[in-house]
């Protein structure tokens, strides 16, 4: 998962991006609206968290514009308005959720998990290709009730695939997924994220699962179907 953190307070837009990112979740930060906007129109992200008081403007009214002209990724709001009318109001100006700081990271995590889960193309939390299973929620993944030991990067591609299992997931997607604007993304990252993987999933004897399209990226597919 990869979220875009709106927040203009620098020291905790970073504490919450290292909180999550331990919890398996790649984050970008945004200080300002106007960066918010250049962010989204150069990367994808799975859900967006909103503070609604920023340096250029209203969050709330930034988040009614945007839903009007067609933002569709969820949108978790965190601030410290924590009126009932603050709450309405961010609800119907487009949140899908609303949370009061101060908020734990753990909680955070869990909410943005559970937006995830909503009706749609992501609402089963457990993904299963033949006999690989994931678990969205706890970042486990399993062969045949065994854990698979992976890291969080490794974790992070074994997820891609495996929603895209059958078809081809391009090298600009998976590095898309796999890393934030700040990582320092060598030419060979993605390559070598695979071949780590392939060999976790060769000491459970899946390593023919995973193949190498060459000159545009990965395939996972069940041998057995």
């Amino acid at each position: 998962m990869r979220v875009l953190i709106v927040e203009d307070n620098v020291r905790l837009a970073g504490l919450m991006g290292e909180g999550l990112s331990r919890a398996g979740i790649v984050c970008d930060r945004a200080i300002s609206l106007d960066d918010a906007d250049a962010a989204l129109a150069c990367a994808q992200f799975d859900a967006l968290l909103l503070d609604l008081g920023l340096p250029d403007g209203d969050g709330r009214a930034w988040l009614e514009r945007r839903r009007a002209e067609g933002l569709a990724l969820p949108v978790l709001v965190l601030t410290a308005r924590s009126g009932l009318d603050d709450r309405i109001g961010g609800l119907d100006a487009g949140a899908d959720d609303y949370l009061v700081k101060p908020a734990e990271t753990a909680e955070i995590a869990a909410r943005l998990r559970a937006l995830l889960r909503r009706p749609g193309p992501r609402a089963n939390p457990v993904i299963e290709v033949g006999p690989l299973r994931f678990d969205t929620a706890s970042r486990v993944a399993s062969v045949a009730g065994q854990r698979l030991d992976l890291a969080r990067r490794e974790a992070d591609l074994l997820e891609l695939l495996m929603r895209g299992a059958g078809s081809v997931v391009r090298r600009s997607q998976i590095e898309n997924a796999l890393y934030n604007f700040d990582d320092a993304v060598s030419p060979n990252a993605v390559d070598a994220a695979a071949s780590r993987l392939r060999r976790r999933l060769d000491d459970k004897g899946l390593g023919s699962m995973l193949h190498t399209i060459r000159g545009l990226g990965y395939l996972l597919q069940d041998e057995q179907g």
